[in-house]
């Protein structure tokens, strides 16, 4: 009887790829996570051979994320990103519209509409979850200030852009956008109120309701004494929250297990959660990686050069910049500066998905998404290698400014 296998052959070409380029990565001194990229670029589209499902490895990679920000969510609490929230939040707001706006001006020099460079701009503006994340648990700098200060700061990041997201459509029409029928009735004050009002109800429903029933049923699975209840359970709970977070109030699912994460650390359990479900994190977030590099048409890089270096000058060097000298206004201590810039030396999720529905309404050339892809791989590539210098910039700092002694 034939069936399927794409589910399959997906994830064996997948993972089988990443073991053995990140294994090459890593013996060339490189970060695995460059293997798997190139993992993915092999199993792209635009490479001859073998063409993997993107749409499902995709998917796949969602989880991934879920489940990274759901083990955050248990390693931190609310208290802690409230403790920074005077610097994450005005931070993020202001990060986010330098380096918008920079990214306008790339467009406008190109020839690009404005609701382009609006969409370009704001797709370069936003770090990737996933990166950050293996970059903070790779140093042990999770639950440090400089640690806390970064993810509160992606926290506002992914809220804002689950906003443009939903506001976006409505204003399509007036930004210069082709698609037919795009949103041109729609009240775009009642769409941001619907769109705030489900993040604050999911929200409130989680710190009031949620911090008590969750670890609760997880105590009561606890008490069977079944470990493969318990990590069916903590699995449960990551996936089935962020999923009924997305469809239910308009949240991102990675933001939606990124609370339930939250709420589960109010268990006694906490700690044994978050070791059962890190085999599962860690085989996912390869699958993101992957999910990138079959996005990237490689071509890119020696067709258009200039723009791909503009791109990453944006990502790199100017949201950097921007980062750093904010987190120094605030009267925070160097290395805090040096890590949240590094940090946001990056590009992910959002960005694709925000790329992808710009292309859609009209907005953004489809050369437009394709720079952005080609940003997003090679920054992500680079990401390690910019956290490798923060000590020696700190160092360079420090022997040549009296003022940062």
């Amino acid at each position: 009887m034939e069936h399927s296998t794409t589910l399959i052959t997906t994830i064996a070409a997948a993972f089988g790829l990443a073991l053995g380029l990140g294994y090459i990565a890593v013996r060339l001194k490189m970060p695995a996570l460059v293997g798997y990229l190139v993992a993915g670029v092999l199993m792209g589209p635009f490479t001859p051979g073998y063409t993997g499902d993107i749409p499902l490895t995709q998917q796949l990679a969602e989880i991934g994320v879920m489940l990274l920000m759901f083990g955050v969510g248990m390693h931190l609490s609310l208290e802690d990103l409230l403790s920074v929230r005077k610097i994450a939040l005005p931070g993020a707001v202001l990060q986010i519209s330098v380096a918008t706006a920079m990214g306008m001006v790339a467009a406008h020099l190109w020839g690009w509409s404005v609701g382009a460079g609006l969409v370009f701009g704001l797709s370069l503006s936003v770090a990737s979850t996933v990166v950050l994340l293996r970059a903070l648990e790779s140093r042990g700098s999770l639950e440090t200030l400089s640690g806390r200060i970064a993810v509160g700061w992606l926290v506002v990041e992914d809220v804002a852009m689950v906003v443009v997201l939903v506001v976006l459509p409505p204003l399509a029409a007036s930004l210069g956008g082709t698609a037919p029928g795009v949103g041109e009735t729609a009240s775009l004050g009642r769409t941001l109120a619907i769109t705030l009002g489900g993040v604050v109800l999911f929200v409130v429903l989680m710190l009031a309701i949620g911090r008590k029933v969750f670890p609760w049923l997880l105590l009561q699975v606890a008490r069977t004494g079944s470990r493969e209840l318990f990590t069916l359970a903590v699995m449960a709970a990551a996936v089935g929250i962020a999923y009924a977070a997305g469809k239910l109030f308009g949240v991102s699912f990675a933001l939606g297990a990124f609370f339930a994460g939250m709420v589960m650390r109010e268990s006694e359990f906490s700690h044994r959660a978050a070791d059962e479900s890190l085999p599962f994190r860690e085989a996912f977030s390869v699958l993101f990686f992957v999910s990138v590099g079959m996005l990237f048409d490689p071509s890119l890089l020696w067709r258009e050069p200039a723009r791909v270096l503009a791109v990453l000058a944006i990502i790199i060097v100017g949201k950097s910049i921007a980062a750093f000298g904010l987190v120094l206004l605030f009267r925070y201590p160097l290395n805090t500066a040096l890590t949240v810039s590094a940090s946001l030396a990056q590009i992910g999720e959002f960005s694709f998905i925000l790329a992808g529905l710009g292309v859609t309404l009209g907005l953004l050339p489809l050369e437009g998404q394709n720079l952005i892809l080609a940003g997003a791989v090679v920054s992500i590539a680079l990401n390690p290698l910019v956290f490798g210098a923060i000590e020696p910039a700190r160092q360079w700092i420090l022997a040549r400014s009296r003022l940062a002694r």
